[in-house]
This record gives structure tokens, C-alpha cells and sequence, in this order.
């Protein structure tokens, strides 16, 4: 099968979701397969690969330091010949990457059928911030209507679809994303910072809500001094960089610029969990990424996120700032993570060590007598560094997930004393591991 591409998204993004799912469409198609991709220039990171892929360039011939007028001549009559190729009934497939197109030509135009993947109605839901003028949302309906067939990447995105445009329903099918990214990328020697951080991936554009990730952020910075922010995309706009200044975040937020698959995979793994506040996702894939590669994912409740994560993220209203904050303080807090587990319906079970008195005092709210009917949080006398007790006491309890959240209060103590904290912090997660496969 030929399949044209018009690669517009390349134009719009140098990195982003929708042409790395452009990438991985044209990469996993059949070898026998013939993709033609029209660009205007390549990008280092997300451009497709394919044993027939043949890129075509506007503009590749344009030669204005050898002769104006020759480089004139060479590009109109290159615009041509590929815009009429384009238009040519040599393809049997066009699934263009955007709703606007390079040759300038209109989606209905094309002489083939036409597939169009539809990633969100964010131009029409946040209209006043991302598209003030109309335009890209009316390109967008043009393209929809002129299309054979729709993909949607969620449900949510579907509905969406829909609700906005008086299409045939059996013209729209659902086909989710899935993930390139995984454990198995993520052990090369790509830099990973050596501090507990949480990490925030891709744009952030105003409806991604990252103004309110900075400032939840700047409320539980104080309980940890060692706990860092760090961010993968584009540089820090002059708006990010006061606001950062004025939370005195500075030196806790970290700027990591873009990073290929084997080092976002590492960074993902890494980290403590990915935060993903925004108030509209079509699909949402680093959240899915991050699964993928053993993190936790904390995202908002809102669209097709409940969707992409299900049960194994953690959901957080994103217009409630200090709902994210508790969120994040869970990760590093066992007394809030309890209250997650304990709301979402789990039986809790906690690890007191015998040589401390039995102080219930941070969850006194939560904890009551355990013979009591109905009682689902129990505290167990052990050690996370006695392997046997700990072997005894999963047997016992045979849980489902594990968490462990055994580290040094302060950084000043770790330094302190360092091979008790290399013990607690780091051979106990050993023996957790050795007393599951017992």
C-alpha cells in the first residue's frame, strides 16, 4: 500500500506528541508498506523510519547564494511537481499529520481516500487562549468533514468529536496509543539527577496547568530539601522563570531541555512519579510512557486521563491546587498515602518498628483499634531491615502492592550517618524483592 503523509506537524512541533505518534505510525507499518512523507525540513528527535520511506522536501531546492533567480525558478517548478504528486492518484492512502496542509491545497482535494486522526478539541474547548481567531478550529472541521474516515486516540476524545460535529458515528473509530517506551530503555548512561525529583513532560501551553504544578509544588518543597522538580520540552518561557523565582523555587526546578527515547525512559524511571495536571488531554502519553516504564503516574481527573491510567495512577482535581500538593506529598508521606489507598477502597498495612513507642499520633484520624469490624489500617511491629521478619510478614498480610517509603527525615541525618541510610534506603528494597520471591 502508498501511503502520503503530509508532515505539517513537523512544521508546528519540534517535539510533541502528535509527531511522535506520526513517528511510531510510519515505523510499525508493514515492511512491504511504501510511505511518502512531505516535510519542509527533518527534526532530530520523533521523525519516522521505514525501510521504503521516501521524504520528500519543499524548499530542498532553493539555491539563492549561487543565483536568485535560478532558486526561483527551481522551487516553483519543485512546489509543482510535488504538489501534483500529491494530488496524483499514485497513492492509495493520505492520512495527513494535521488539518492544514503543506502544499496549501485543501484536505478534499486529495485523490484518494483520507484517513485523519483527530488528537483533541483542545482549539475548540480552550478557543480564547489557543485559537482567538477561528482559524484553526474552522481547518480543522473542513478536514473532518472531508475525510473518509476519523480516528480518535480515546473515547473521551471521541465524545468530544461528536458532540461538536454532525458526522456519522460509524465514520469514527478509537484507536488508543501505546507505548514505544519501557524498563528495558531506561539502564544506558543517559544523565539522571541524583536527587528524589518529580518530573513534568511535554508543552505547557495554559490549558497544561503548569503554573499550578509550580505553585502545589512550592507547598510541599519545604517538607523535603532535597526534593527537586524536573522538566523535559521547551525552554522556560520569561513568565515561567518569575513565577519560579517568586515560589523561591530556585535551584528545585530543573530544566533537562529534550531527550530521546532511551533518556526519557531512564529519567521517567527514576523519578519519584510523573505529574501531569492538565486540564484537557486528548489521550495523554507520557502518563502512559511513565506506566511503562515502572513509575507512577499522578494526573488530573479530568477527560481522557481517568481513561489512559485507570486504577494504576493517582487522580487529582487540577483546579485545586492544594489537592495536588497532597497528592505529591503522598509519594515522599506514608500518612498521606494511607489516606489515598484507605479512600480508594484498599486495606492498609504499615510497618512500625519495635524500637520506637507505638506513636499513632500523624494518623490518629485513620488508625483504631484493629479488632474492631470494619477496620482496614494495620500497623505491624518489624523491621525493613530484618529480611526474615519481613518474609514472615508478607506470608502473612499477601499483599497486592508495596511501597516503600523507608528513608532519613532530613539529608543533614543520611550524611550523618550514611551506611545505616544506605542500608534502610537501599538494600531494604533488595530485601522487600527477595522476601516477595519467597
Amino acid at each position: 500500500m502508498r501511503i502520503l503523509y503530509d508532515g505539517m506537524i513537523y512544521e508546528l512541533q519540534a517535539a510533541g506528541g502528535i509527531n511522535r505518534y506520526f513517528a511510531k505510525v510510519i515505523n510499525h507499518l508493514p515492511p512491504d508498506f511504501v510511505p511518502t512523507l512531505l516535510v519542509k525540513q527533518t527534526r532530530p528527535l520523533n521523525f519516522p523510519e521505514h525501510i521504503n520511506l521516501t521524504v520528500k522536501t519543499l524548499g530542498r531546492m532553493r539555491l539563492p547564494r549561487v543565483s536568485y533567480r535560478l532558486s526561483l525558478y527551481l522551487s516553483k517548478f519543485e512546489d509543482y511537481y510535488v504538489r501534483r504528486a500529491a494530488r496524483s492518484r499514485r497513492f492509495d492512502l493520505a492520512h495527513p499529520t494535521y488539518y492544514t496542509l503543506l502544499t496549501g491545497r485543501d484536505v478534499r482535494d486529495y485523490r484518494c481516500p483520507v484517513v485523519l486522526t483527530v488528537h483533541d478539541m483542545i482549539h475548540e474547548i480552550f478557543s480564547r487562549q489557543m485559537d482567538p481567531t477561528g482559524r484553526e478550529a474552522d481547518a480543522k472541521r473542513k478536514a473532518i468533514a472531508a475525510a473518509d474516515a476519523v480516528i480518535c486516540v480515546s473515547q473521551n476524545t471521541k465524545k468530544d468529536l461528536l458532540e461538536r460535529h454532525a458526522i456519522p458515528e460509524n465514520k469514527v473509530r478509537v484507536i488508543y496509543q501505546a507505548s514505544d517506551l519501557n524498563e528495558s530503555l531506561a539502564h544506558g548512561d543517559e544523565h539522571a539527577p541524583a536527587r528524589p525529583y518529580f518530573i513534568y513532560v511535554g508543552s505547557r501551553s495554559s490549558y497544561k496547568n503548569f503554573d499550578a504544578l509550580l505553585r502545589a509544588f512550592a507547598k510541599i518543597a519545604p517538607a523535603r530539601d532535597d526534593l527537586s522538580l524536573c522538566v523535559v520540552g521547551s525552554p522556560f518561557r520569561e513568565d515561567e522563570r518569575k513565577l519560579i523565582a517568586a515560589l523561591r523555587l530556585g535551584g528545585r526546578v530543573g530544566h533537562l531541555g529534550y531527550a530521546n527515547d532511551s533518556h526519557l525512559a531512564k529519567l521517567y524511571r527514576c523519578s519519584l512519579a510523573l505529574v501531569y495536571p492538565s486540564l484537557y488531554e486528548g489521550f495523554g502519553i507520557p502518563p502512559l510512557e511513565a506506566m511503562a516504564c515502572g513509575t507512577l503516574a499522578v494526573v488530573a481527573n479530568t477527560s481522557s486521563l481517568p481513561e489512559v491510567v485507570g486504577d494504576a495512577g493517582v487522580l487529582f482535581d487540577p483546579r485545586r491546587e492544594d489537592e495536588l500538593a497532597d497528592a505529591l506529598l503522598a509519594i515522599v508521606d506514608g500518612r498521606i498515602l494511607a489516606e489515598l489507598l484507605l479512600a480508594k477502597g484498599y486495606e492498609v498495612h504499615g510497618i512500625i518498628r519495635r524500637a520506637s513507642t507505638f506513636n499513632t499520633s500523624r494518623i490518629d484520624h485513620l488508625y483504631a483499634d484493629p479488632h474492631i469490624n470494619g477496620v482496614r489500617l494495620f500497623l505491624h511491629y518489624g523491621d525493613i531491615a530484618d529480611s526474615t521478619n519481613l518474609i514472615k510478614l508478607l506470608y502473612r498480610v499477601k499483599p497486592e502492592e508495596i511501597y516503600h517509603l523507608a528513608a532519613q527525615s532530613h539529608v543533614r541525618v543520611s550524611f550523618d550517618i550514611p551506611e545505616y541510610t544506605g542500608d534502610v534506603t537501599g538494600l531494604s528494597a533488595i530485601r522487600i524483592l527477595e522476601a516477595v520471591r519467597e
